[in-house]
């Protein structure tokens, strides 16, 4: 199910595939986009793709507009699929359309403010030395090995334990709820419609469902602290949310805290990897970490597109856009543009201006925006001290998720060498 655009034309006639993001099926494509990216911005950068059905926006500028401006109000009822015959999809619509994410105001500015009480900058704070120590365990168990995959090994699991914790389940849940995420994310992330994985998809939906439903039961008479039970006693004028809202909504928080994360992570270090010089830059001077973070944020973002609906007939670089029809604001391309980032293709971790649009704008700005860069700061740190000679395993060949939103690294084979804690 896709909740992005309307179902693609397949397949494409060859004139519309120029500048289609129908490209991004294509591995090649998809492990350097940035090309695509470059052509659509300087050829056509509100471009209708008629592969896809939708308005593709490139330019940093017009990315902010779309949105600051359009609707994310845009996955399809339960209703809207029996309509199309497509109501095996239900169960899936009835957790999307609860979701802060594809909700506009007041009903997303309600949802919002109760899921970030959990993610507030001191709270954030108050998970640092924790963050430390899951880091620090993760790597005891491989650094002796002088190898590790640092998907498997660490950038998945770090987030993960970190977000089950802040929910307020069980850390030992991480592994399971991960899986989880992972086939929910390829909702929010893909806009091809893939049969053979819909199955698959549809279990984990209903699982994370009855999972957090039980959670919810059992917290009822031995609650824990976390987003769960913020969640159960919160009050907005007198109403609790329902228990199909807190459901979803939990779905969403777990999904966008452990994906962006672990992209993060991987994206960032297989990009230092690739530009040694920055990363010995980042070794010699610790104190560009934040920096550094923003700036692989914005040079390999984790989140490369979303899509918006049109409030009403607009213009946008001198194109019309009807009312509703869908619009996918690229932010992958927006972090290239040249008009807003000098030498945009140059990785530079002391780049100053960098307001990247990694984390969406206005609204819809990534709650979990603080602890996502508190946990990269504590990985890329964590990693570049206790870890020398880092280096790419050349025997492996790299593969990108066939999650073209959601920018991330199957695996990232690594070989080191420890250095001596103090």
């Amino acid at each position: 199910m896709s909740s992005s655009v309307a179902p693609p034309s397949f397949p494409p006639r060859k004139e519309d595939r120029a500048l289609s993001l129908y490209q991004l099926l294509d591995p090649e494509v998809l492990a350097n986009p940035y090309p695509l990216y470059r052509q659509l911005r300087s050829e056509d950068p509100v471009h209708w793709d008629p592969f896809l059905h939708a308005w593709i926006v490139t330019r940093y500028s017009d990315v902010v507009h779309v949105l600051h401006h359009f609707s994310a109000s845009r996955t399809p009822t339960p209703e809207q699929l029996s309509e199309l015959n497509l109501s095996a999809q239900n169960p899936i619509a009835k957790v999307m359309v609860r979701q802060m994410l594809f909700l506009d105001p007041p009903d997303h500015t309600r949802l919002r403010a109760l899921a970030s009480a959990a993610f507030t900058p001191r709270r954030v704070e108050q998970l640092r030395s924790h963050i430390q120590d899951v880091m620090n365990t993760l790597l005891d168990a491989v650094v002796g090995k002088g190898r590790m995959d640092v998907i498997e090994d660490f950038a998945s699991p770090a987030p993960a334990i970190v977000t089950a914790e802040l929910l307020g389940v069980p850390a030992r849940d991480h592994v399971q709820l991960k899986a989880w995420s992972q086939d929910f994310a390829e909702m929010l992330g893909n806009f091809q419609h893939n049969p053979d994985r819909y199955p698959r998809v549809l279990r984990s939906v209903e699982n994370l469902c009855s999972y957090f439903q039980s959670e919810m039961r059992e917290q009822r008479t031995s609650p824990r602290d976390g987003l769960i039970r913020a969640m159960m006693e919160a009050e907005i004028d007198g109403t609790s949310l329902t228990e199909e809202e807190i459901v979803a909504n939990l779905i969403v928080t777990m999904v966008g805290g452990q994906e962006t994360t672990t992209n993060l992570i991987g994206n960032g270090l297989l990009t230092l990897l690739r530009n040694p010089e920055e990363l010995e830059r980042l070794r010699t001077d610790s104190s560009l970490i934040p920096s550094a973070v923003e700036e692989l944020l914005r040079y390999e973002s984790p989140s490369q597109h979303t899509a918006r609906l049109a409030p009403a007939d607009v213009q946008l670089g001198n194109k019309q856009i009807r009312k509703r029809q869908a619009v996918i604001a690229v932010m992958g391309a927006g972090n290239r543009d040249p008009e807003r980032f000098e030498e945009p293709d140059r990785l530079d971790l002391a780049r100053k201006d960098n307001r990247h649009l990694a984390f969406g704008w206005a609204a819809h700005f990534c709650f979990g925006a603080a602890l996502a860069r508190l946990e990269g700061q504590i990985a890329f740190e964590t990693l570049l001290r206790r870890l020398s000679d880092l280096r790419l395993d050349t025997k492996a060949t790299l593969q990108w998720r066939h999650n073209l939103g959601l920018r991330g690294l199957t695996a990232l084979p690594v070989t080191f060498e420890a250095k001596v804690q103090m």
